[in-house]
């Protein structure tokens, strides 16, 4: 009896080993330009979120996965938090809270110079949260000013005072300072997430690392350089569909329809004799070429959608509903 109960141990040790896998949705909001494309580019080592210096550059939920031999992790960035003032917003809004519906683990980004009681609606829909909330204040290598004469010292204490005002409004979440720009915290952050998946078996196969298909980081990419290139109201009334992608062993070739809203914005898209069109083609190709690592082909041309951002038919027709 005492070598089988001997067995018996040995066997469930075994067992108790052998680990679990684990797999999960791990989504990122928060308030525009604090940094959550930065942070979710990094996390997923791919760059499918279109980062730039202007506010609601992401207008859809986008997934990226992340797969080792024992865990998934299903990353979302989301648009930043904000008001709407037409249909458009509000679409963007609504892919920001269902990412509070259907969270594992959620990652609530701000910086050191936000306001934290900004969208304090959105904040309190968080607040109610059972699931881990992990609060990432971003941008800390932004508190050492070279005109500090305390250095350190005194972005320490910068940065205790913003730890204490988003502990009494988060008091459940875990406060993480990072700097996703400069990849600092975000090994440690990573590793925290990994702990926290619940045991599950993958939600998407092994070698998918997006959810989106190839057509979308085309339009992605168009509308960046379009956020990057033109001023005031143009890149937020600028729409881009991809009306044909015929890919073959060597190359691909794109045509796609970059959309505004009025004649006045068609010619500034184009420039005079099609300067600024071609600009944004070029640049467009360049980093498509990079991304699909093939010759690309691309055609570009620029059409009137008067008030498609209120239109729901024609936000519906852009990808902008819930599934």
């Amino acid at each position: 009896m005492a070598v089988e109960h001997l067995l018996l141990n040995c066997q469930l040790s075994i067992v108790n080993t052998k680990r679990m896998h684990k797999a999960g949705f791990v989504n990122i909001v928060g308030n525009p330009n604090v940094g959550k494309s930065t942070l979710m580019n990094q996390l997923v080592g791919e760059r499918i979120s279109i980062a730039t210096f202007k506010a609601q550059t992401t207008r859809h939920r986008i997934m990226g996965i992340v797969n080792t031999e024992e865990a998934q992790i299903v990353f979302s960035d989301t648009p930043g938090v904000l008001k709407p003032n037409y249909k458009l917003q509000e679409s963007m809004l609504a892919f920001s809270e269902s990412a509070l519906a259907d969270a594992d683990v959620l990652l609530y980004v701000t910086d050191v110079i936000e306001n934290p009681e900004k969208n304090i609606e959105f904040l309190e829909k968080v607040q109610k949260m059972t699931v881990p909330v992990l609060l990432l204040i971003n941008k800390i290598d932004s508190l050492n000013t070279p005109t500090s004469s305390k250095g350190g010292k005194e972005a320490q204490e910068k940065l205790n005072a913003i730890v204490e005002k988003w502990n009494s409004l988060l008091p459940r979440a875990e406060i993480l300072p990072i700097s996703a720009l400069n990849k600092f915290g975000t090994e440690v952050l990573l590793k925290r997430i990994k702990e926290l998946l619940p045991d599950s078996p993958p939600y998407f196969g092994k070698d998918q690392w997006t959810d989106k298909p190839a057509r979308f980081f085309v339009s992605e990419i168009i509308r960046e350089k379009i956020l990057l290139y033109y001023d005031k109201e143009i890149p937020y009334s600028v729409e881009v569909r991809v009306e044909s992608f015929k890919e073959t062993d060597k190359n691909i070739h794109i045509r796609a329809i970059i959309y505004v809203e009025r004649d006045s914005q068609k010619g500034i898209v184009i420039g005079h004799q099609g300067v600024a069109l071609k600009k944004v083609s070029t640049e467009s190709r360049r980093s498509l070429e990079r991304f699909f690592g093939k010759s690309i082909y691309l055609e570009t041309y620029v059409k009137v959608d008067k008030d498609w951002r209120n239109s729901q038919r024609e936000l519906n027709s852009f990808g902008y509903h819930q599934e």
